[in-house]
């Protein structure tokens, strides 16, 4: 039999050892890098709502502008009336892509403790307080009753928040409802009005006889505000981000489709509404709806900070949450930068 000097074998075993530590270290890395990035998703599920504030993700849907980006991803949608359901489903993980509300997208933050990010813009405007024609002044508001569609929704927000500058918080009852059920109870006289987005503050003007008394717009510098945004389990985007980027370069084509060809843009969301909700809209009503919205991926990042201070005065939260972190618009710069266009940026919202 053969046999080898001492100092050989001591050799060759620490040779082995350096061997096995070199490749435990990488299988460390390996595995850190995997969960990263594993590629492209089997499956991304989206989360809307039937209502024109959420445009860009109606046509993206319906126009396939998603489902061609996305390549080999099987695209699963679910919808939602208001932003805190949705919320519940994303956080649940039931859903990896929410276009939400700003509000609930915050809050969404807030409640995960960073689980989320926000990752693009999609309409800004279309959210308007519309009351019975005999209100013919804030203080009028006095004893009537408010709807918005969900208790801490971006419009429950907005109106709280609006009646605690006007000094009128608790003289004004605050009902949420479902957006059907809100002109259903407006024609019965059970509400005086509602703070609602598009379509539905169009739907109780132009069917149901209200009028405006606050537009949102006028409340905000040069009249913006994010209306819906895109928001991302962080979890989903640090292992798919190819996905994501899929997403918003899908999300961006059906806005640039849209403003190109805004009759059959119309036509198209007209189409998903009733499709989604059982009932189409008039041709007043998407007029005028249309007219109220820009779609865009900006999320007007810099409204953010008052944003989140908005939720306190309304009496969501406590305290103002500290957005370090709330923010990543990386896959979203690559999607613009594709096309170049103009990169958002936003510090104080980064990590």
């Amino acid at each position: 039999m053969r046999t080898f000097p001492r100092t050989r074998l001591l050799a060759s075993a620490l040779a082995a050892l350096t061997a096995l530590g070199a490749l435990a270290g990488c299988s460390r890395a390996d595995r850190t890098e995997a969960a990263a990035n594993q590629g492209a998703a089997g499956e991304v599920r989206v989360g809307f709502f039937p209502n024109v504030t959420h445009t860009p993700a109606l046509i993206g849907v319906k126009k396939n502008f998603f489902a061609q980006n996305l390549g080999g991803t099987k695209l699963t949608t679910q919808t939602f009336n208001a932003g805190p359901s949705e919320v519940n489903a994303l956080l649940g993980g039931s859903l990896d892509v929410a276009f939400i509300g700003s509000g609930p997208a915050i809050n969404a933050f807030t409640k995960s403790k960073g689980a989320i990010q926000l990752v693009s813009g999609a309409v800004t405007g279309g959210a308007q307080l519309v009351v019975k024609p005999g209100i013919a002044s804030v203080d009028q508001l006095k004893g009537k009753t408010i709807a918005t569609p969900q208790l801490a929704n971006t419009q429950d927000v907005a109106l709280k928040k609006f009646l605690a500058e006007k000094h009128l918080a608790g003289q004004v009852n605050v009902t949420n409802l479902d957006n059907p059920k809100t002109l259903d109870a407006f024609r019965k006289g059970e509400v005086d009005g509602g703070w609602l987005p598009e379509p539905w503050s169009s739907r109780l003007i132009t069917d149901a006889g209200a009028k405006v008394l606050v537009d949102e717009k006028s409340l905000w510098p040069e009249g913006r505000f994010p209306t819906t945004v895109a928001i991302v389990r962080s979890e989903f985007l640090k292992q798919h981000p190819d996905t994501v980027r899929a997403l918003l370069k899908g999300e961006l084509q059906a806005i640039d489709w849209a403003k190109k060809n805004p009759a059959e843009a119309k036509t198209v969301v007209n189409g998903a509404l009733k499709e989604l909700s059982g009932s189409s809209l008039s041709p007043a009503v998407l007029d005028r709806s249309f007219a109220n919205i820009e779609l865009t991926t900006d999320p007007v990042p810099a409204q953010f900070p008052q944003l989140a201070k908005d939720s306190v005065t309304a009496g969501v939260v406590g305290e103002v949450v500290d957005l370090k972190g709330f923010a990543d618009f990386g896959p979203l710069n690559e999607v613009l930068k594709a096309q170049q266009l103009p990169a958002v940026n936003a510090p104080e919202l980064a990590k």
